[in-house]
């Protein structure tokens, strides 16, 4: 796939260093057998040695499965500690905002106000994050893509669904901690005034 098909002309001779057999699926042991015992009545002295061109043209592609796999594993840590990071970041601000909680509790607001003041600003942040990372992003991956001779287009479906991901899970990670703040009883965060 990293590189085109090439006009190739195929020359078959009745001396050569291979020979490709095409075979049944159904009983591939003793068909491979049979091949062997042709082989060493053919040519003796020499190893009937062989593979499967499925094998060979997966072999090629290895190394890309293996880029593949460590790329996942680093995405899966990188949302790890990121959700840890939000955590502790509504952690520390609902530490700091929480006699303003209080008040505004005391003074008749509601829960879904409450969560969504909190999670307002760090809505933004992640806002902001998405609209900076989505052409870094594209640029990245068309550089990858280019070492491919066939490759697909980057459609921006890619981006709004990673986008809307990214969204619910920082709004799942910040329900948390922001809806215990918010069912709080106020008296608990006024108590010390």
């Amino acid at each position: 796939m990293k590189s085109a098909l090439l006009p190739m002309i195929h020359w078959y001779q009745e001396i050569g260093n291979f020979y490709t057999i095409k075979i049944s699926s159904t009983d591939i042991p003793a068909t491979l057998a049979k091949i062997k015992q042709l082989w060493a009545a053919q040519h003796p002295g020499y190893p009937f040695d062989y593979h499967f061109m499925d094998e060979m043209y997966n072999q090629q592609y290895k190394g890309d499965e293996q880029f593949g796999r460590v790329v996942k594993i680093f995405s899966g840590f990188t949302l790890f500690i990121t959700c840890l990071g939000i955590l502790g970041l509504t952690a520390f601000s609902i530490t700091k905002r929480r006699k303003e909680i209080g008040i505004r509790k005391t003074l008749g607001a509601s829960v879904t106000g409450i969560v969504a003041l909190l999670t307002k600003d760090f809505v933004y942040l992640i806002l902001i994050a998405v609209v900076i990372a989505t052409p870094l992003t594209w640029w990245a991956m068309s550089q990858w893509l280019d070492n491919f001779a066939y490759h697909t287009a980057i459609t921006w479906s890619v981006f709004s669904v990673a986008g809307i991901l990214t969204m619910a899970i920082a709004l799942i990670t910040l329900s948390f901690q922001t809806v215990r703040a918010a069912l709080e009883n106020p008296a608990q965060a006024l108590k010390s005034e």
